[in-house]
Formats: structure tokens, sequence, C-alpha cells
């Protein structure tokens, strides 16, 4: 059986998520700062994913935000904008 992943914020950690989840222009940042506030709290990313969001996600993307950020802080989040409409190289 796998653990429960979770999130221990600092004081600071989680005033630069709210920060960011309130006023950050990009929508794809203030989603996963929401449902990394929200794991923090409490709830399952697995939850998270499918029921916590605007519309659901694969448990596996917020799992990987979760990762981006144990790693690589704030810095992993704001960095990665992920699926979207790409462009091809003709």
């Amino acid at each position: 059986m796998t653990s429960r992943r979770t999130l221990s914020l600092s004081r600071q950690q989680r005033h630069i998520l709210e920060h960011h989840r309130d006023h950050d222009k990009r929508a794809y940042v203030r989603e996963r700062c929401g449902a990394l506030l929200k794991i923090a709290a409490g709830q399952s990313a697995h939850a998270v994913a499918k029921h916590g969001l605007l519309k659901p996600r694969d448990p596996d993307t917020v799992y990987g935000w979760l990762d981006m950020y144990t790693v690589e802080g704030m810095s992993g989040l704001l960095a990665r904008q992920h699926g979207g409409n790409h462009r091809r190289s003709p």
C-alpha cells in the first residue's frame, strides 16, 4: 500500500503560494498554486485532481505539480507550462 503524499509549508511558502493563486496573470500558475494549497491543507492529491479544481485533472498531473514544487520550489511551477495549443514548425 502506498502512503498518502502530503505537503508541509512554512508560513513564507504558504504566503507565496497564496499570492500567486490570487494574483498571478497566468491561469496555469493560479491553478497549480491552489491545488498545492489544498494538498497542504490535508486533501489528497487525487481528490484535488478529481473534485477540487475548476475542471477535473488526471491525478498524475497534480502529482507532477507536487513533485515539481517539492524538487524545484516555486520556480518549477512558474517555468513549466504544459498542455495547450502547440504550433508545429513546417
